[in-house]
């Protein structure tokens, strides 16, 4: 075998003995820059290292031979190695890094605890593109293709909001090796585990964004759906680069699926309860109830983020869509109309469309009664409405 060496990153751990969490890049960029956020708020809980893609970032140059995807995690499982010689790790990767965590699952299910796969996909795109863009990057550099990643990375208007981390991104694949960019396209070209996933018994976590054109959410649901124990989030306003475009979102899902397995203290099953709360509902939201968190109220909110976020909707029998469908029917059988507009909201975040809550409301209308499903329908439309207009 041809195993890559790889560089990494120590993010940086809160604690003695926190677990190891390893994080993976997307194909031309350079992990300090797509997880650097991200990282930060998961080092809160877990001993935090990205690493590098050979000639991305801090990894100067390609790597010797050329190397299959097998060949790359094996790298990755060596770096686990030198961290913590033999024990278990979680694992999140983005693209690329995406891939080489399905490749860890098939090749090494012992050592990994969870792994989260963001805009991804068993197979991606086709062998003779990849084979078609390394000819090109090998001919005329990274350059000749940074336009259409610019096209093809992020979500409409993000370059626009968040101009920074969209120019440090950018920068990285202009800064890329050739060659090694090259021999990445060239492992994609022969990566294939469509007919695998099957296989893989780890809990994984698929996280797509909405508006990936490289790999869109269905490729995410075939994952989650394809292995035994998987799980799909769908984040709106969100394209190729996921731990970027929205790290704050991404570290809560892989805090609350690092948690899934965790020991069932009380302060792991707060801290799994504030992860979830805070990715259905959005860190705004949660933000504003902790800021008007008094004395009297105080023991009402720890109580529903343990017991409700905790507890509840932390168990595995149910995906968050159907959790989101059987609280919004709920909220309509039982009138809870001051709450009802954050369950849309959260819906939303949780995948369902518009035409799926209509739906529910209509089924609503017959089970339920008339009057609470035009209520529900009075309150849902402009929220929905709003979340559209952006």
């Amino acid at each position: 075998m041809s195993i890559p060496q790889l560089v990494s990153i120590d993010f940086g751990s809160p604690e003695p003995g926190a677990p190891l969490l390893l994080l993976g890049p997307s194909l031309g960029t350079s992990a300090s820059t797509l997880w650097r956020i991200a990282a930060q708020r998961l080092g809160q809980r877990a001993h935090v290292v990205g690493w590098e893609l050979p000639g991305h970032g801090r990894s100067k140059e390609a790597a010797p031979q050329p190397f299959s995807m097998a060949e790359l995690a094996a790298g990755v499982l060596a770096l686990a190695d030198e961290i913590a010689p033999g024990a278990s790790f979680h694992y999140a990767g983005d693209s690329v890094g995406g891939c080489v965590g399905l490749q860890l699952l098939l090749d090494a299910p012992g050592r990994v605890h969870t792994a989260t796969v963001a805009c991804t996909a068993a197979k991606i795109s086709t062998e003779d593109a990849w084979r078609s863009r390394a000819a090109t990057v090998r001919t005329s550099g990274t350059s000749a293709v940074l336009a259409g990643s610019a096209e093809r990375w992020f979500a409409p208007g993000y370059l626009n909001r968040e101009p920074e981390t969209g120019s440090a991104l950018l920068h990285a694949l202009g800064d890329a090796d050739p060659e090694g960019y090259a021999q990445v396209c060239d492992a994609l070209a022969d990566f294939d585990v469509s007919d695998r996933l099957q296989e893989i018994t780890v809990p994984v976590l698929a996280i797509a964004g909405r508006d990936d054109v490289a790999t869109p959410p269905e490729l995410l649901e075939h994952i989650a759906s394809g292995v035994k124990d998987g799980r799909l989030a769908v984040l709106d306003d969100v394209g190729h680069l996921a731990p970027a475009e929205a790290p704050h979102q991404v570290a809560a899902l892989i805090s609350e699926h690092l948690l899934a397995g965790a020991p069932a203290s009380e302060d792991a099953i707060y801290d799994a309860g504030m992860a979830v709360r805070r990715a259905v509902l959005g860190d705004a939201h949660v933000d504003r109830a902790v800021a008007g968190t008094t004395e009297f109220t105080a023991d009402f909110q720890h109580m529903i983020t343990r017991y409700a976020w905790g507890t509840i909707w932390t168990r595995p029998g149910l995906d968050r869509r159907s959790r989101s469908l059987i609280t919004l029917t709920a909220m309509v059988a039982r009138g809870h109309h001051e709450e009802l507009a954050m369950h849309v909201r959260a819906a939303r975040r949780n995948g369902l469309t518009n035409e799926e809550i209509k739906e529910l409301f209509m089924q609503a209308a017959i089970y339920c009664g008339v009057p609470d499903a035009n209520t529900a329908f009075r309150i849902a439309g402009p929220v929905l409405a709003e979340i559209d207009a952006g």
